[in-house]
């Protein structure tokens, strides 16, 4: 039904168990106790501009309007509803109609108050009934686990099934598949009978973002050390989840530096990576994996900066973990998602994905600064911190008086050209050339520009 062309019923019916009138924005607090009431009964529809008694007296709407009480709900509401704000006409008027769904989990507070719809009013619910209510939440299916609407088989990408994901999975769990593709997605819990849940959709979906739009990853790359910088660079990677990360994580990689040195007493050389090759992966599936997708308002974003790596994440740390216990905590937002995420080595099985990063940092031969949490209510932030202005202190050892020269005026100045390299170290072009090319040999400076416009920088 569309709702908007049926506000004369509406209005003409008043108010009931599932319609509810407000005549103006002013009254927000009631609002919410109306979108906590309709969340956890059976839905309904909030019509503001609208009196107790049915007149249709309308309301100013701004060009911010519908963004701010949407923003309002969503930041009032515990666990947060999405509903969707539209302006309808109605007798010349604007009204402002507020849809609200029974919320799959329960109870939905305001205010640390959860209230129940009994026909045309509102009633807060006493402490026996939200334990009853979170008994019954403790037996409901998770997001991922849900039927995806209008979805069908034909909406899933049976060739990268077959001949991708199949054959990983054979190839790291050592067990042959002998189902047929369709009942192996069955029992990995992502299709249920001929309809595809939203795991499967997410994870073997021809295009995903048909069905969930913002279930993407956006990065943003930047001269410098904030966003006012220069953006170098600006990508989106969609897709099922599975090439999300792999495309993600290969961008990380081709633009974060590497560094060679020479192993102690050999003629090896070590490559150090800028940052810990095992902690981006794990950062990016984890965002991947743990993110409320229900929540469709943003995006997975990562800001690349010179001196750090920032993930945000929409939803917040899952249920009881906090940036004190996370690496302690257990709790997955999407479990299927996990769970076949693990079972190729995406994800850690058994959680241990942080002790591992935490780890890895320690063990850095550079020492990076450790990792940074910022959690709020429905998102989560970490940040990673650049080893980059270290690489050239590791080679000063092996480093001659010259090239140490050339280092110097490169952290003091920025570039230097090989014009610049002769004044500054009193020698040829073809020595400077030398030692300039010792150094790039090293890792510890990069060439930029071409033919005369030639210049060099740091790693």
């Amino acid at each position: 039904m569309d709702i908007a062309a049926d506000i004369p019923r509406l209005i003409l019916g008043g108010e009931n168990e599932q319609v509810e009138f407000k005549p103006s924005l002013s009254q927000k607090d009631k609002i919410m106790e109306c979108v906590s009431a309709f969340s956890n009964t059976r839905g309904g529809t909030i019509l503001v501009g609208v009196t107790d008694t049915g007149d249709a007296t309308g309301i100013d709407v701004g060009r911010s309007t519908l963004e701010d009480l949407a923003g309002y709900i969503k930041r009032n509401a515990d666990p947060p509803v999405y509903p969707s704000p539209q302006t309808v006409q109605f007798q010349n008027r604007t009204l402002l109609l507020i849809q609200v769904k029974e919320n799959p989990e329960k109870p939905v507070f305001f205010h640390d108050k959860a209230f129940k719809r009994v026909g045309r009013s509102n009633q807060r619910i006493s402490s026996h009934e939200i334990r009853k209510m979170a008994k019954e939440e403790k037996k409901k299916v998770t997001w991922d686990e849900r039927p995806c609407e209008g979805a069908t088989l034909h909406d899933i990408d049976w060739a990268f099934v077959t001949n991708e994901f199949i054959p990983l999975y054979e190839r790291i769990s050592k067990k042959k598949v002998s189902s047929s593709p369709l009942e192996f997605l069955r029992a990995a819990r992502t299709i249920q009978n001929e309809t595809p849940l939203n795991a499967g959709i997410l994870l073997f979906g021809k295009d995903p973002q048909k069905f969930f739009p913002n279930s993407y990853i956006a990065l943003a790359r930047y001269a410098g050390t904030g966003v006012g910088g220069e953006k170098r660079d600006f990508k989106v990677f969609r897709g099922n989840l599975f090439s999300q990360i792999d495309r993600c994580y290969t961008y990380l990689v081709e633009h974060t530096a590497l560094m060679s040195r020479l192993s102690a007493g050999t003629l090896t050389r070590d490559d150090i990576p800028e940052y810990g090759r095992f902690s981006l992966r794990e950062l990016v599936t984890n965002a991947v994996c743990h993110r409320d997708y229900e929540d469709q308002g943003g995006k997975i974003i990562i800001k690349m900066f010179d001196d750090r790596i920032e993930l945000y994440n929409i939803g917040g740390l899952p249920r009881g973990v906090t940036a004190k216990n996370i690496v302690h905590a257990q709790y997955s937002r999407n479990p299927v998602i996990t769970s076949l995420l693990s079972k190729v080595n995406y994800i850690e099985e058994m959680g241990e994905g942080w002790d591992k990063i935490l780890e890895e940092h320690r063990n850095h031969p550079l020492k990076p600064r450790m990792p940074e949490i910022i959690t709020g209510k429905n998102s989560v932030q970490v940040t990673i911190f650049s080893t980059k202005e270290k690489f050239g202190e590791m080679h000063w050892d092996l480093l001659n008086d010259r090239q140490r020269a050339i280092m110097a005026y490169l952290k003091e100045h920025g570039t230097i050209t090989r014009t610049t390299c002769v004044d500054v170290l009193g020698v040829s072009k073809d020595t400077a050339l030398r030692e300039l090319t010792a150094l790039l040999s090293r890792r510890v400076i990069q060439r930029r520009g071409v033919g005369r416009g030639t210049y060099y920088v740091l790693s």
